[in-house]
């Protein structure tokens, strides 16, 4: 795997968990009860942004190392998953 793959292999993990951890402990405008007058009730109060990106990034790179040693290891390979017998040599 090359730098490359290692950084764009990164950041989808990182996005996918971002994804998962932003509505995670959410505080909304209905919840606090201080609705701003043009907003839904469901627009966020405190939203965390910061302290999600550090969660985010933490946990998003035990998940890349897990996978990283995986692909470098050779554990799993290319052929492992080739259901269809697509990659045989003819």
């Amino acid at each position: 795997m090359g730098v490359t793959s290692a950084l764009v292999l990164f950041f989808v993990i990182w996005f996918l968990v971002f994804l998962v951890v932003i509505p995670i402990r959410l505080e909304t405008q209905g919840d606090v009860g201080e609705v701003e007058p043009g907003t839904h009730a469901g627009a966020p109060e405190n939203h965390r942004l910061k302290r999600k990106a550090w969660i985010t990034t933490v946990i998003s790179a035990i998940i890349w190392v897990v996978i990283a040693f995986t692909i470098l290891s050779g554990t799993i390979t290319i052929h492992d998953i080739d259901f269809f017998n697509r990659m045989s040599s003819h």
